[in-house]
């Protein structure tokens, strides 16, 4: 079964009244890891937003399609239906639901009536995911991110990944504040996604997140736009050289957006 594949065509986007993307292209298909870096205030997180029908941003111009499907016409909560995921940079705390029930309600909601996941199978994939990303079982049953630290919060989104195996992802600095053993475990969940039916965007400032999950294609974000593309040396060449040799080479300005959406 062929992977699905989310277009990006000429996207821009505002928020309050200000232009953030000025003509977003990309393609991810099912079996491809995509990166994008660049400066604060590009745009990186604006995209993932926009992708996911964040109320705050205003599509002004431009596409958004899923196996063909206009994703701009769909409500948030059809879009993840649809097979579409974001990791948050700061996931929300949701009192009173505790994470199994999330879990458990987001993966039937993708499911079809009479074809709900039964409570067996459903622990077994949950206790087996929870296992491989170091996590006390006993979150299963707190609060959905509730008084989880930082950490803990980005390995429940990777669980949440891993649970209801989405058909494209999108993760958003995933790899804020971890340190290099959580890092290299919330990595490893990551990877253990790859499939040809899933495709991944990972948002990053860093390479070292990159030396774990290792993408095919590697974009740089300038200005509101992906101004070039490339392979994993890519990532290697900014991680080593920074942003000002794009810059040159392409008469780019220092950044004028001011703020990273």
């Amino acid at each position: 079964m062929a992977g699905s594949t989310l277009s990006i065509k000429d996207l821009h986007v505002e928020i309050d009244g200000k232009e953030i993307l000025k003509g977003v292209n990309l393609e991810i298909k099912g079996g491809e890891f995509h990166a994008i870096m660049g400066p604060n205030g590009t745009g990186k997180s604006t995209l993932s937003s926009a992708i996911m029908g964040h109320p705050k941003y205003e599509v002004t111009k431009g596409s958004i399609t899923l196996d063909g499907e206009d994703v701009l016409e769909m409500e948030v909560d059809e879009r993840a239906r649809a097979g579409l995921f974001l990791a948050m940079q700061y996931p929300s705390e949701i009192s009173g639901v505790t994470n199994a029930d999330f879990l458990r309600s987001s993966i039937n909601a993708r499911r079809e009536e009479g074809e709900e996941i039964s409570l067996m199978k459903f622990i077994r994939k949950m206790d087996s995911a929870m296992e491989e990303l170091d996590m006390d079982p006993d979150m299963s049953q707190r609060y959905l991110n509730e008084g989880f630290s930082g950490g803990e919060k980005k390995r429940n989104e990777i669980l949440q990944l891993m649970m209801i195996e989405p058909k494209i992802a999108i993760l958003d600095e995933i790899d804020s504040g971890l340190d290099i053993d959580a890092l290299k475990v919330v990595s490893k969940g990551i990877n253990q996604m790859r499939n040809e039916e899933f495709g991944c965007l990972i948002i990053t400032h860093y390479q070292r997140l990159l030396n774990y999950i290792s993408p095919d294609h590697v974009h740089v974000m300038m200005q509101g736009r992906v101004v070039k593309s490339g392979g994993p040396e890519l990532a290697q060449r900014l991680e080593s050289e920074g942003y000002d040799w794009i810059k040159k080479e392409l008469g780019i300005e220092d950044e004028t957006v001011g703020q990273e959406a």
